[in-house]
């Protein structure tokens, strides 16, 4: 039999089309189960990040291990965004999504009834493919369901999961652990879960697969694509702590990642019907678009890493304290989400990039003059700009980076855009801890060469603490004395360590800013024929 080809990035059949007349309601109902579904698969990157410590001694995991109930999430997690794409092509979004739902389901409750560390592994990873299945969708759904003056207002609310899933997923675990039990961190997404397979079972209508592309397939494709993102997401998370390439597991990894990449990338550009349309980036809005959403993860993941970091680490808060202190860029991003969506629509939406990165710059640059000194409200100014910034500039990224494309090729743009801004998000993640590792050392070397170079009021201070150490009849009072003020001054290195992460994450936005002049300006009209009531 001979085998039909397909390319799968070809608009889809008549057949599969959206009929004319659409009603608007049962749209809504079904989009909200789908961005209810993302909302569940995006907390549960972090909604165990508060409560290691307790899986830990549920599952008897090691201090090392304990890291990779989180690690293989998103590395099944990455694999399966780019796939979605043809998925739905294939068989369509309501069927796709519901599956996923189900699935997210079943292997949150066998994560939560995991009681080993191996069993829980491989039921995190599975939740992790399940979660990477309902994240793109929704993406793709808005940008050819929703008619364009709509499409502003669907991307203010992915905007608010993207942002305010991650910020309220470690608070909300930390709660949960307290008042009931680690377990049901997973159990928890069982209510949620259903509405999303009823309402998007019911309502969730907005296409027809198309069954031919099951033939086919193009499985070194497949192959080579799991390789690159597995052997790359595993540097990047895995890379700080092992010395990179000094580690032969690392280098090898990477080396395995070059390799698959440069096949993956050839296999898609040559052949008939390839597993990850890269037609996309033809377009230039959507290359620099791509490269904004990058900056944008790596700002938005990389801020939320570093600031939480500080508060245990310098100011020795507690989770429930550091909870408290990130909740405020949440919400301010909360708050003025509808405004930015005014915004965008208002003014010229490349204005608003520059206005937002801009914004997401000056509030990442007001960490450079961190100190202990500061209280709640300068960690809270801080937040709130730098969170403006992110929404604004977030929400018009979105807008333009697809506003010159063809609708056909949507859902091929969604699952890119989902996974540039997750591989962004570990990159900036990668390059912060390495940044903060070395810049401790270089502090260090500073502030010690000053003290062995006789420093009159170092040798004060050493003196002082050694009159605390006697009248705490200490039996080294000197060597206590010498050891605690050397944790001073590797305090004082870590501190301004961090101020140099937070003028790195201020300076990757304010580039971005720049991109913005060489981005088309949107059509008036974009694809009218998408929405309903056409």
């Amino acid at each position: 039999m001979t085998e039909v080809a397909l390319d799968s990035s070809r608009p889809p059949p008549a057949d599969a089309a959206e009929p004319a007349g659409v009603d608007g309601f049962k749209v809504l109902l079904g989009f909200g189960g789908m961005v209810l579904g993302q909302f569940m698969a995006t907390l549960d990157i972090q909604i165990v990040a508060s409560s290691l410590a307790q899986i830990q001694a549920g599952v008897g995991a090691s201090a090392d291990e304990i890291s990779w109930v989180q690690t293989i999430y998103l590395l099944a997690e990455v694999v399966v965004i780019p796939l979605t794409a043809y998925l739905t092509k294939m068989w369509g979004t309501r069927p796709v999504y519901v599956w996923a739902a189900g699935a997210f389901i079943v292997t949150s409750i066998m994560t939560g009834l995991s009681n080993s560390f191996e069993t829980m592994i491989l039921t995190r990873a599975l939740q992790g493919l399940a979660a990477g299945a309902m994240i793109p969708s929704v993406f793709a759904t808005a940008m050819t369901v929703f008619p364009p003056e709509r499409r502003v207002t669907a991307n203010v609310i992915m905007g608010l999961i993207v942002t305010l899933a991650p910020t309220v997923g470690p608070t909300l675990g930390g709660h949960i652990t307290e008042l009931l039990s680690w377990r049901w961190l997973f159990f928890i997404n069982i209510p949620p879960g259903l509405a999303v397979i009823f309402l998007v079972g019911r309502y969730g209508g907005f296409d027809k697969g198309d069954p031919r592309l099951a033939k086919g397939i193009d499985w070194l494709g497949v192959v080579t694509m799991t390789a690159f993102l597995l052997s790359t997401q595993f540097v990047i998370e895995e890379g700080s702590k092992d010395g990179w390439f000094q580690d032969d597991g690392i280098l090898w990894l990477t080396v395995l990642a070059c390799v698959t990449g440069v096949v993956f990338v050839w296999r898609q550009l040559t052949y008939r019907q390839p597993i990850v349309s890269l037609k996309p980036f033809g377009d230039r809005n959507f290359t620099l678009g791509s490269l904004m959403m990058f900056v944008s993860g790596a700002s938005l993941f990389g801020g939320m890493f570093v600031l939480p970091l500080y508060l245990a680490q310098i100011m020795n808060y507690s989770s429930a304290e550091v909870g408290t202190h990130m909740i405020a860029g949440g919400l301010t991003m909360f708050v003025t989400a509808p405004l930015a969506g005014r915004l965008v629509r208002r003014v010229d939406a490349r204005v608003a990039m520059v206005l937002g990165f801009s914004l997401a710059a000056y509030g990442m640059g007001q960490g450079a003059r961190v100190n202990v000194n500061w209280d709640y409200w300068d960690f809270a100014v801080m937040q709130s700009v730098r969170g403006v910034g992110i929404m604004v500039a977030m929400i018009a990224s979105q807008q333009l980076t697809v506003s010159t494309l063809p609708g056909h090729l949507m859902k091929d743009a969604a699952g890119l855009v989902n996974l540039v801004r997750n591989v962004g998000g570990a990159i900036g993640l990668a390059i912060i801890s390495t940044l903060l590792t070395h810049q401790t050392a270089v502090h260090m070397m500073d502030l010690t060469s000053i003290v062995s170079a006789g420093d009159a009021a170092s040798q004060t201070m050493v003196n002082g603490f050694s009159a605390i150490m006697q009248e705490g009849a200490s039996a080294d009072p000197d060597g206590a004395a010498r050891k605690a003020f050397f944790g001073l001054l590797h305090r004082n290195a870590a501190m301004l360590a961090f101020g140099d992460s937070f003028v790195l994450l201020a300076a990757g936005c304010a580039l971005t800013a720049l991109l913005a002049v060489f981005v088309k300006p949107a059509p008036a009209e974009l694809h009218a024929t998408d929405g309903w009531g056409h």
